[in-house]
């Protein structure tokens, strides 16, 4: 039990934290509305209003412009990435509830293991079934490496770009409001120190005036007199409020202007990661066509199965057949025998490694410089390839023609 002094105590705490209270309140309402006139009077032209120099509108602007297309680029990324807007969304609320999300498999790794499963069905060692086998794993690692690609992305570039819009962006719109109402609280000071000059002014006139002392009750003079000195009064507290806001909005002033000229920095920072989104993509890419050319190559190797089935196709001219020499073959001879053309050769750059798959064609390794030519009959995916003293059929996937 407290006693009655205790009592006491508490109720006259509990008196002077109510009347802070509302006394806070009823400033910041009065301060609130003081805004609110200063602005309404701004748009329909009644008052003035302090215009900040060339160079902050341009800071701001600059911001301004920087948050729009930074907003833009990260939307975009984010559905290039994930173009599924479920799995966005997902992603969101796992992010917001501090949870991590579950693996998700790529499209390509579904379509991969869906493959390898047919060719179980189908028999891995039928033509179909073999086929499927190897895309299938191909695709998977094709996904695998897709994966890769978009947790390093979002890293290296989404990261960042978040950080600025729900960090630095936060905190720069904040300061910025932060000024603007400074800005108001001292343009409506202003206007309170012209207003009550007015009327100082009109009262001295007033009491410039001289009496009329025949008069029973000379009122009038007395009264401007004391008017005059209340008005007095009200411009020195007015000028003293107004040097006041005038500190305050250029202390807020100089702390706006530093973090706005920090966005440069910002762009330094957006930079380096856009660099690193680059390398990360293009090594997706490189990975990616590597993979698909190693599975064009193990697919050429595979026997032909076409048409085997049929009773139709088994029948074909034996003299012609015995006429016509196999298209390897053919290859074969031409690659050993064909002669480079007087004109029509080029040079051309070596962009990756390649190991000839058998004789006909060149081992290649990249960066060197090969001279290339086509030949009449050949594949328009190749091209006849020298160097030196070798001389085979290369990719034209794997070259830069230069001339």
């Amino acid at each position: 039990m407290l006693s009655l002094k205790e009592h006491q105590q508490v109720a006259a705490l509990l008196y002077n934290t109510m009347d802070f209270n509302v006394k806070k309140l009823a400033t910041g309402a009065g301060l609130f509305f003081t805004r609110a006139v200063q602005f309404t009077e701004e748009k329909l032209g009644q008052a003035e209003r302090t215009e900040l120099d060339a160079h902050f509108e341009n800071l701001m602007s600059r911001a301004d412009c920087t948050k729009n297309w930074t907003e833009k680029i990260y939307k975009q990324t984010e559905y290039l990435l994930q173009p599924n807007p479920s799995a966005r969304i997902e992603e969101f609320l796992y992010e917001k509830l501090d949870m991590k999300a579950p693996s998700r498999v790529t499209n390509a790794e579904l379509l991969g293991q869906y493959m390898e499963e047919a060719a179980k069905e189908f028999g891995p060692g039928t033509p179909y079934g073999s086929t499927l086998m190897k895309v299938g794993d191909c695709e998977r690692r094709l996904g695998a490496v897709e994966r890769e690609f978009i947790h390093t992305s979002a890293i290296s570039f989404l990261t960042p770009l978040r950080n600025f819009l729900e960090g630095d962006w936060r905190t720069i719109s904040r300061e910025r409001r932060l000024l603007e109402n400074l800005r108001l609280d001292l343009d409506a000071c202003k206007t309170r120190v012209k207003r009550a000059k007015a009327a100082e002014a009109k009262a001295a006139c007033e009491g410039a005036v001289a009496p009329d002392f025949q008069e029973t009750r000379p009122r009038n003079y007395v009264l401007s007199a004391s008017a005059s000195a209340l008005w007095t009064e009200e411009v020195e507290k007015a000028e003293q409020d107004l040097r006041l806001a005038q500190t305050e909005f250029d202390r807020q002033a100089e702390v706006t202007r530093l973090l706005l000229e920090g966005i440069s920095s910002t762009h330094v920072n957006h930079l380096r990661c856009l660099h690193e989104f680059v390398e990360a993509q293009a090594a997706y890419y490189k990975q990616g066509h590597l993979l698909m050319m190693e599975l064009q190559k193990e697919l050429g190797r595979l026997p032909n199965a076409f048409a085997l089935n049929s009773n139709h196709s088994a029948v074909a001219p034996a003299a012609a057949s015995e006429d016509v020499i196999s298209p390897v073959e053919t290859e074969t001879l031409k690659i050993e025998e064909v002669q480079a053309p007087a004109t029509g050769t080029r040079k051309a750059k070596v962009l990756y490694d390649y190991d000839a798959a058998d004789s006909s064609e060149l081992s290649l390794l990249a960066d060197e410089l090969i001279t290339v030519y086509t030949v009449p009959g050949m594949d328009s995916d190749w091209l006849v390839g020298e160097k030196g003293n070798q001389k085979g059929k290369v990719p034209v996937t794997y070259l830069e023609l230069l001339s």
